[in-house]
């Protein structure tokens, strides 16, 4: 709650994101690499959307779950970087505090079903190779379809605590946001509240939204690993090992830089590694992970070229 001394103070209503601004001899360049970054990004992950509902051979649960995530790293993307382009373009960081606390909502929800999807698709990667003969009565269609929706639903719940508390506070200066989008640290920083209170509430309240995903897939991959390092033939550990790696290295770059970013003491001197950091995970990540499945994966890479055969058959 907000003292007397400071509910008397006025109470601003638009932040300032600082951006990239100690960098401004290159903002029309970083708004051209984020501008091509963002139709890459949004290009690769509608292609894979595409392939996974057109081509019968990925009607899987593996492809309905990377269809899934195709589409949350597209509503991603788009919550993060139109905002960042026009800032970068016009040199204007400014945002109301409502724009501001929905910009938070949609990517924390975003965030929290991310981890809730890539632990459900870790425990389909467990179930085809640990336990291959349960693997069918567990991963029906009806299964995939909850797991799917709980992620989802689980995600806008985990972040609707945090933005509940984030909307009680009272913001009266200073304005200015050292990021390029708005996030639960800075904002909790300008607040004239009692900034841990609500720290520790939030945070306690959304913790098993992102702990327990965490150990699911941490422990589904130790199982992976320990089942391949069984399997007598080289050739059979290879093949079963391709069938989890782009798994393993989309959740090894996306957890990594996440805990990262949190872990990291709240410190001015961390700021800018801290926002690179931040640009792995929100920008990076959902332009890399179509070339990763596409590039490691032969069953996209074949309905790739099968219905590139059909566009240019189609043309003639």
């Amino acid at each position: 709650m907000a003292t007397p001394e400071q509910g008397n103070q006025t109470s601003i209503t638009e932040f300032i994101l600082l951006g990239f601004g100690t960098l401004l001899e290159l903002q029309i360049l970083l708004f051209l690499l984020f501008l091509v970054i963002y139709f890459s990004t949004m290009a690769g992950n509608i292609l894979i959307m595409v392939l996974v509902v057109t081509d019968q051979h990925l009607h899987t649960p593996m492809y309905f779950f990377l269809g899934n995530l195709s589409c949350l790293e597209t509503c991603y993307t788009t919550t993060i970087l139109p905002r960042l382009l026009a800032s970068l373009l016009t040199r204007d960081g400014t945002i109301s505090v409502s724009g501001c606390i929905t910009q938070y909502y949609f990517f924390s929800s975003l965030v929290c079903t991310e981890c809730l999807l890539l632990s459900v698709m870790s425990y389909d990667r467990y179930l085809a190779i640990v336990k291959p003969l349960h693997y069918v009565a567990h991963m029906s269609g009806r299964a995939c379809l909850q797991l799917t929706a709980g992620s989802w639903v689980g995600g806008f719940l985990a972040s609707s605590i945090a933005t509940v508390s984030i909307s009680q506070l009272t913001f009266c200066g200073p304005n200015s946001i050292d990021h390029f989008f708005c996030d639960f640290i800075p904002l909790l920083k300008l607040s004239c509240n009692d900034p841990k209170l609500m720290g520790t509430l939030s945070l306690t309240l959304s913790f098993p939204f992102l702990l327990v995903p965490f150990l699911v897939t941490v422990m589904s991959y130790m199982s992976i690993i320990a089942t391949i390092l069984r399997i007598p033939s080289t050739t059979g550990r290879q093949k079963a090992f391709s069938t989890c790696s782009s798994h393993l290295i989309v959740v090894s770059i996306y957890y990594g830089t996440l805990l990262l970013v949190y872990m990291f003491p709240t410190d001015h001197k961390l700021s800018d590694f801290k926002k690179v950091l931040s640009v792995i995970y929100t920008v990076l990540t959902p332009l890399v992970n179509p070339l990763i499945y596409t590039l490691r994966n032969k069953e996209v890479k074949g309905a790739l070229r099968k219905a590139f055969r059909k566009f240019i058959l189609g043309q003639w």
